[in-house]
């Protein structure tokens, strides 16, 4: 979402270390949280790479039907998974988000690339920025470290951590916040 550099570095780098802790959380012991993290890692992942400042790498146009594709598939996994658990909604918010920005960024003329503002529909980006300012608030309040496991039960393992599993989750909504504000 090509705002200003100052702003993308650090929102590149946010989003891809999110990802390669999402890929570590990939190698837990629990099936759930393993689908989970794939599917917060392709979040991660995507969201560096529509960050990355247009200065250094614009996209060739037939890139952003490709996001809109793959997280197009992403919104229908997380919707076929909120079916038994809803807590997969907000997955699907945040994959029709990513959809939303790629369609965005296809609409937009090549030069809107390089400038900020004007690709975006304002009622959806700004229910979009809605959700996802309240979802970081919330999950910043949900951010306290979870209980020491019980004595005997050695300590968890980097991919069953919570409160590591929470601040990926809020490092992505900060960063979608962030781009949504570029639009």
């Amino acid at each position: 979402m090509h705002g200003p550099v100052t702003t993308a570095w650090p929102l590149v780098a946010l989003c891809a270390v999110t990802g390669a802790y999402c890929l570590l959380r990939m190698r837990s012991a629990v099936e759930e949280q393993r689908r989970a993290a794939g599917g917060e890692a392709l979040m991660g992942f995507g969201m560096a790479a529509m960050a990355v400042p247009a200065a250094v790498f614009t996209p060739p146009r037939w890139a952003w039907p490709v996001y809109a594709a793959v997280f197009g598939a992403a919104a229908l996994r997380a919707l076929w998974d909120a079916r038994g658990a809803p807590h997969h909604l907000h997955h699907l918010v945040g994959s029709a988000a990513m959809v939303y920005m790629a369609v965005a960024m296809a609409a937009s003329p090549p030069a809107a690339h390089h400038a900020h503002g004007g690709t975006g529909v304002p009622l959806l980006t700004g229910a979009l920025l809605l959700y996802f300012t309240g979802y970081v608030l919330l999950s910043a309040t949900r951010l306290v470290p979870a209980a020491a496991p019980a004595a005997g039960t050695g300590p968890a393992r980097w991919g069953d951590r919570p409160e590591l599993a929470r601040a990926c989750r809020l490092s992505m909504g900060i960063g979608m916040v962030a781009m949504l504000l570029t639009m």
